[in-house]
């Protein structure tokens, strides 16, 4: 359950975020009544707070009466420095790679334990797949998230492996021993796959991007099947995370500066 901040002393700041947290890709239209008991707050107290982000964008309300996430926060998600520096500058070499494979790019960061899609690239040709560019789909299903957990530090390894593991086709793999197993390979390869783990009839392989030592992002694509190509598209998008990571590292970090105290 999301918010959890129905409690003396909770700030209008941490009663808005637990708001805004109640919205997963489980859950990304909500009724009024649903987002209060999924923040754990009054109901009064959510219409209030409700109507100001309505007004100032960072909800929306649909024509059935539901609420989801407004434009204004993905402009302001776009800011994080990370997203932005990584996705700039790779757009080139995912549009690259999808003019070479017609099949459909991912670009994906770790959020917690899911996989943010950061960027997305498809065709009519293109295998269908359930991601959009601002999805969060499970690690363990997902090439992207897959690469992206292996390289992860070690306690949010055993924080996604100790948790509840969903399984959404019948090929999702599920058992943490096996999970376990394939993020070790993951590091001796240096690619991960799936096969029909996320949706039916697609096949992924990722790869990870680095920014000098450091794995900032991970690199897929997704295809009908892996047993003819698998190793021209590794070797397609190993060159093209190569790029990436050293377009990245020649970039200056952005420095955060504290901002005067008003008094």
């Amino acid at each position: 359950m999301a918010g959890r901040v129905s409690k003396p002393g909770a700030t209008v700041v941490s009663r808005t975020v637990a708001l805004l947290s109640a919205f997963d890709e489980a859950h990304p239209h909500l009724t009024l009544t649903e987002l209060a008991r999924r923040a754990d707050l009054p109901l009064s107290t959510a219409h209030r707070l409700i109507a100001e982000l309505t007004r100032l964008g960072a909800l929306a309300r649909t024509d059935s009466g539901e609420y989801v996430v407004g434009p204004r926060m993905w402009d302001v998600g776009l800011l994080a420095p990370v997203q932005t520096d990584v996705r700039e500058v790779a757009s080139p070499f995912l549009h690259d790679l999808y003019a070479a494979t017609l099949a459909t790019v991912h670009l994906a960061v770790l959020d917690g334990t899911r996989a943010l899609y950061i960027d997305r690239i498809s065709g009519k040709r293109s295998v269908p797949v359930v991601s959009k560019i601002g999805s969060r789909l499970p690690w363990h299903a997902t090439g992207v998230g897959k690469v992206l957990m292996a390289h992860a530090p070690e306690d949010v390894r055993k924080r996604a492996l100790s948790s509840p593991l969903r399984r959404i086709t019948p090929y999702t793999i599920t058992q943490p021993s096996r999970l376990q197993d394939q993020l070790e390979r993951i590091l001796v390869d240096g690619y991960a796959t799936t096969v029909e783990e996320m949706s039916l009839g697609a096949c992924s392989v990722a790869v990870p991007i680095r920014r000098r030592d450091e794995v900032v992002a991970a690199l897929g694509i997704v295809v009908p099947n892996l047993r003819r190509d698998k190793g021209r598209l590794v070797a397609a998008l190993n060159v093209a995370a190569h790029g990436i990571g050293r377009s990245l590292g020649h970039q200056t970090r952005p420095r955060l500066t504290r901002l005067p105290v008003r008094r």
